[in-house]
């Protein structure tokens, strides 16, 4: 798509870590990426330095130029692709980092304030305990220090001081918040909130065990829906974007492909279409032979492969081969496939050790023949034939674009396919070539008066497109959204149905009637709050943990309804070993955010007394300069 000229969004690529609390592993990050520039380069703010105080400690600008570039790089890692300074914007994240950075400013002014500093000798073990530093000898290296920070746009007094700030601030840390422990009471509270199990009784309902059929959907109904429920069935505005293709798909057919390409094409890929029989197999390996003949033994008197198997603190995935060959198994192979059915053979020899096999399935070789294959290859041949083609007339076909050639021209005398679609990004409708990420992309970047330019597609294709015009947002016609208006009021009328019988067959329960005489009544013996009920919505267990014993709930969540009745309340037991370590377990994580929330409010106590001052304009001034 050609457009005027444009500038490139810098801040959509990586970018490199700020520094943060831990000066070393940035110095690290810097290594990798220093061949690019050192940081604190580009100037923000209009040439102010700060965009901040607290106390007498500034908060520079490239600091926070910094935190915002490292929260793209971190976003766009995250969500897979590239993501803009708007996007983390967006997400609140720049607020993050100026929270990060005010509190950081506030306890090097405190740190300032009392005096605590480091001296040189915890400076010189910082530096000599980073391996960025080493020489070829192993230890620090003064040249090889002096260089690395050179790389990196930093003297050795900045980087240093750093150290000594870094150090401060994890002193100051510790003397606040370090060393607390949970109280009993607090750990006790949890452990008995987390460590209670209940059970209970589930009776759950589907359209069989309604008193009488759902009736079909009326025409009015259906009308009745629709029209209530039009947001559901309008389609977003759309781009009216009209363009020419010229896809695989499209020109293979035409292409003729030789008897002796499509044998030369199989006999390359034999192994593929001639697979030997294979065999699903676990491997138990001893220590000795004696072990292994020993537990053969144990086999043959009645013991089962999965209690040897639990007795060495394994598990069936630790020992699975998966699908293997003969030639696999090696000295073994003769005797696991002499099997013809699931067995266990041992002691034979392995690349471990002696070892008992068990074998579990046989997967039966697989000849693919020539005639077999050949309308496969063919199609595949044709096609990459094909995409050979149209990636020889891609310049061609952008050369005819930039000498003014219209889409129809191409599509008259190139012979691409012209073509129209309404595209609305994330509609379900939408025409199947926008299924490629490229089209897409394209198609959203596409603006009033751009021209059309060739984009290679995912499959080999050759696509140029145009904004023809903007279609406002229109509600489908009931004709084409028909199944899915039916399908929509059947599922709300059901669900209805279902919460009505629910309903009725709690009162029958009340009233004496035995669940299981109502239907299938599935006891659930002891769970926790933790536990996965497959295929039941998280609403199961929470009505759960809330009702009294006895008490009778109907659960509804979209198709799923049901009776439960709680049938029992289980105490934590804080004397078992697994009570005893949630406990432990408990007491460290309460521990450590207890001593998170002490520090955040004692950061925020000192930075307001020592005073923030934030340049909002100069905050604004950065984000437009990044966002650039």
């Amino acid at each position: 798509m050609s457009k005027a000229p444009t500038h490139h969004d810098d801040e959509d690529a990586p970018r490199r870590k700020r520094r943060g609390t831990s000066v070393m592993a940035w110095v690290l990050l810097a290594m990798i990426v220093g061949g690019f520039g050192g940081f604190g380069v580009q100037t923000f703010g209009g040439g102010q330095s700060a965009i901040g105080t607290v106390g007498d400690q500034e908060i520079t600008v490239n600091d926070y130029a910094r935190g915002i570039q490292q929260q793209v790089s971190a976003l766009s890692q995250q969500f897979g692709v590239p993501m803009t300074v708007e996007q983390v914007r967006a997400f609140g994240l720049d607020r993050q980092v100026l929270s990060g950075l005010v509190s950081r400013a506030a306890l090097d002014n405190e740190a300032g304030r009392i005096g605590l500093s480091v001296g040189d000798a915890v400076v010189a073990a910082e530096l000599a305990g980073n391996n960025s530093f080493h020489g070829v000898s192993g230890s620090f290296d003064r040249e090889t220090y002096r260089q690395t920070l050179k790389m990196n746009n930093m003297s050795e007094a900045d980087y240093e001081a750093a150290i000594r700030a870094d150090v401060a601030r994890s002193l100051l840390q510790g003397a606040v918040s370090g060393g607390l422990v949970t109280p009993d009471a607090l750990t006790g509270a949890i452990f008995d909130w987390a460590a209670e199990k209940r059970g209970f009784t589930l009776l759950r309902l589907t359209e069989a065990d309604l008193a009488t059929p759902l009736p079909e959907a009326t025409e009015a109904d259906l009308q009745a829906w629709y029209d209530a429920h039009l947001a559901d069935y309008t389609r977003p505005e759309a781009k009216r974007i009209q363009y020419v293709s010229l896809l695989p798909a499209d020109l293979a057919p035409t292409i003729e492909i030789t008897e002796d390409a499509v044998k030369a094409a199989y006999d390359a890929r034999k192994d593929q279409y001639s697979v030997p029989e294979k065999r699903l197999v676990e491997r138990l390996v001893f220590g000795s032979d004696d072990e292994a003949k020993a537990a053969m033994a144990r086999i043959e008197g009645g013991e089962t492969f999965e209690s040897l198997v639990a007795e060495r603190n394994l598990t069936l995935e630790d020992i699975d081969l998966g699908d293997v060959t003969k030639a696999d198994l090696g000295e073994a192979g003769d005797a696991v496939f002499a099997l013809t059915g699931p067995g266990v053979v041992g002691p034979l020899p392995s690349s471990l050790g002696p070892a008992l096999f068990r074998m579990n399935a046989i997967l039966a070789a697989q000849e693919t023949t020539l005639d077999e294959a050949r309308a496969a290859l063919t199609e595949e041949l044709r096609l990459d034939a094909a995409r050979r083609e149209i990636s020889a007339r891609m310049e061609e076909i952008d050369d005819l674009l930039a000498g003014g050639a219209t889409l129809e021209d191409l599509a008259k005398e190139e012979g691409l396919k012209l073509s129209s679609t309404d595209y609305a990004p994330g509609a379900a409708d939408n025409d199947p070539i926008t299924q490629s990420a490229a089209f897409r992309k394209e198609a959203e970047a596409l603006g009033e008066g751009d021209f059309p330019a060739a984009i290679g597609l995912e499959d080999g294709g050759i696509v140029a497109m145009q904004l023809i015009e903007t279609v406002p947002p229109a509600p489908r016609p009931l004709a084409d959204v028909k199944e899915q208006v039916t399908a929509a009021f059947r599922a709300d009328a059901l669900a209805k149905a279902l919460s009505a019988r629910a309903v009725e067959w709690k009162t029958a329960i009340e009233s004496g009637t035995a669940m299981g005489a109502l239907g299938i009544a599935e006891r659930t013996a002891a769970v926790d709050r933790q536990t996965s009920i497959e295929g039941a919505p998280a609403d199961l267990l929470t009505a759960v943990f809330q009702m009294e014993p006895g008490a009778l709930r109907v659960i509804e969540a979209g198709d799923y309804v049901a009776v439960v009745r709680l049938d029992q309340v289980i105490a934590a037991d804080p004397e078992t070993e697994d009570g005893k370590a949630l406990r432990e377990t408990i007491a460290i994580n309460a521990a450590r955010a207890l001593s998170q929330d002490l520090f955040s409010i004692y950061s925020n106590a000192i930075g307001a007394e020592a005073g923030i001052q934030l340049d909002q304009a100069v905050i604004d001034s950065v984000n437009a300069q990044l966002g650039n």
